[in-house]
């Protein structure tokens, strides 16, 4: 599996500055890699006693044998990427399953970034450092590359698609964002806790503070102004070509998860 490089948070020294209530039941942190995942982990982490977070790793279908006990057992919250199938099917069964989603637009965006930086390291380091046109490069985030990334396509019908219609409750990263910035309106406390509420926490009166720590950008290594980039930029908005490439090879995907 690749490597990701990310220097350590503090938020388990800072969730001990909140009253803690353990969590009933387990609660499992799902999303499509490069939508938001570090932010969303880091803000449910307030709200949950860090005895009952799962640290060890992101769960993957690759590593699941080695970390399937985060959803066994005692209850937990824990986090992952982990695609449709029969294993993950059984684990989650008893499980609060929220999957965080992306506009696949602003995603092609996002892993060129991530695939780009020092804090990701695979077999794509020859693609770096500008050896390749910034165009021909999105290009790859929607096609994949041979025997190294997979697609676009495979990723979101694995990670997305296939668990639509199921009991994961679906979240866009958008509407996360949309809330943060807009804290103080109703709709965000409606917002958050709902989200709470699924996974089984009561919104507490110091919400605000606990979202507001959590989602921190200075404590997420994989926020963008935290990347380290070298000899490429990526557009700050998807060029209209590759908006078509991704409604070209993923016909209906904008649409089936609310944004078109």
């Amino acid at each position: 599996m690749p490597i990701v490089l990310a220097d350590p948070d503090n938020l388990d020294e800072k969730n001990a500055d909140f009253a803690q209530v353990p969590l009933k039941k387990h609660f499992f942190l799902n999303s499509v890699p490069k939508s938001g995942s570090h932010l969303m982990k880091n803000i449910v982490r307030m709200f949950v006693p860090v005895e009952q977070q799962y640290s060890a790793d992101f769960i993957q279908y690759p590593n699941l044998n080695q970390h399937a006990k985060a959803l066994q057992g005692d209850p937990a919250l824990s986090w992952g990427h982990l695609l449709f199938g029969e294993g993950p099917a059984i684990l989650l069964k008893d499980v609060n399953h929220l999957l965080l989603v992306r506009d696949p637009y602003s995603w092609v965006l996002a892993r060129a970034r991530f695939f780009l930086s020092d804090n990701f390291q695979a077999n794509i380091d020859h693609l770096k450092g500008g050896r390749v046109e910034i165009h021909d490069y999105l290009n790859m985030m929607i096609f994949g590359a041979h025997n190294r990334f997979p697609t676009m396509q495979e990723i979101y019908h694995n990670n997305v698609v296939a668990w639509l219609g199921t009991s994961a409750r679906i979240v866009k990263y958008e509407d996360v964002v949309h809330h943060l910035k807009n804290i103080d309106e109703p709709e965000a406390e409606t917002f958050f806790g709902e989200l709470l509420a699924f996974g089984g926490i009561d919104l507490p009166s110091d919400w605000k503070e606990r979202v507001a720590v959590g989602s921190d950008r200075k404590q997420s290594g994989t926020a963008r102004e935290n990347l380290k980039l070298q000899g490429q930029e990526v557009p700050s908005e998807l060029p209209e070509m590759q908006k078509k490439l991704v409604d070209h090879t993923n016909p209906g995907l904008r649409e089936l998860l609310g944004y078109k």
